[in-house]
């Protein structure tokens, strides 16, 4: 039997570094579903694994598109279920470790075949841009009030792809939500890391404070040229945009980077708190966690 251990939880609570010691128990290797680590041009504002990480254990999907590139979930799980079957072939088990929602249940469960239009996306991104969301989150609530009341109309993302799929087909988005599971041919175990919310947000916010001192002004600002793109439109990059443009101080702009990753963090554990089949620990009990995992596989 084969299996796939899945480690989950929200950002900076310490998934990487139980993923490598588990792969370290196992001698099996990584499957990052970190949606901002595929990127080869951001390091430090993803927090990626060091050099050291990365030779303790093998990773895959780590710096492996480029911020210009088109890459999505359905793409995700297609080379990721690839990569698993390669995997599976020397050693019947693998880590799936990421902070994705979305990706982690790509590779899980799979996700629904939803047509897509580049050109339309893109043309959505610049009224995005010009008129902000209202007017976005109006169109969606008019043409699909079903997926409007369940979806997170905050996320810029998602509000987009709901969109772009009402202007292609003269459909709902939720029609094309079947929701059905994929079977897979392995096993799935999947761990949940929590914590008390002050020392997630403490973690948060030390780790903020790192990225600024390894250098995470300068990598924003070699890649300010490229600021419109849909990659760099996230937590750590924006906010200093938003300094390099005089809109913010550079105290304000570290600020809301905290912030902006605490709101992210809860939004995490919101989404994978849905999923009864995880089985939550502490970051700190490695023992428990490898002992709970050898009971599941041996």
């Amino acid at each position: 039997m084969k299996y796939l251990i899945v480690i989950v939880g929200p950002t900076g609570i310490g998934k990487t570094s139980l993923s490598i010691e588990i792969a370290k128990h196992y001698k099996c290797e990584i499957i990052s579903a970190d949606s901002r680590q595929f990127f080869k041009e951001m390091a430090i504002g993803t927090a990626k694994p060091t050099t050291t990480e990365l030779a303790e254990a093998t990773h895959h999907f780590i710096s492996n598109i480029s911020i210009n590139q088109k890459y999505s979930a359905g793409t995700f799980e297609i080379e990721a279920i690839a990569k698993l079957t390669e995997l599976h072939k020397t050693n019947d088990v693998a880590i799936l470790v990421g902070g994705s929602g979305l990706y982690i249940d790509a590779v899980c469960a799979g996700i629904d075949d939803i047509p897509f239009d580049l050109e339309i996306r893109e043309q959505l991104n610049k009224e995005m841009e010009e008129y902000g969301p209202k007017a976005l989150r109006e169109e969606l609530k008019e043409k699909d009030p079903e997926h409007y009341a369940r979806m997170n109309i905050k996320n810029p993302q998602r509000l987009i792809r709901a969109i772009e799929v009402c202007r292609i087909t003269g459909k709902t988005y939720s029609s094309f939500r079947k929701n059905t599971v994929k079977k897979r041919d392995f096993n799935i175990i999947k761990i949940g890391l929590n914590a008390e919310k002050e020392i997630i947000y403490n973690r948060i916010n030390q780790r903020v404070d790192l990225m600024m001192k390894e250098g995470l002004l300068d990598e924003v600002k070699s890649l300010e040229k490229s600021k419109d793109l849909n990659a760099l439109k996230t937590v750590g990059y924006k906010e200093l945009f938003a300094y390099l443009d005089n809109e913010k101080t550079l105290e304000e702009a570290v600020e809301l980077i905290k912030q902006h990753t605490r709101n992210f963090a809860k939004r995490q554990l919101t989404w994978f708190k849905k999923d009864p089949t995880t089985n939550w620990f502490e970051p700190n009990k490695l023992s428990n966690i490898i002992n709970y995992l050898d009971a599941e596989i041996n």
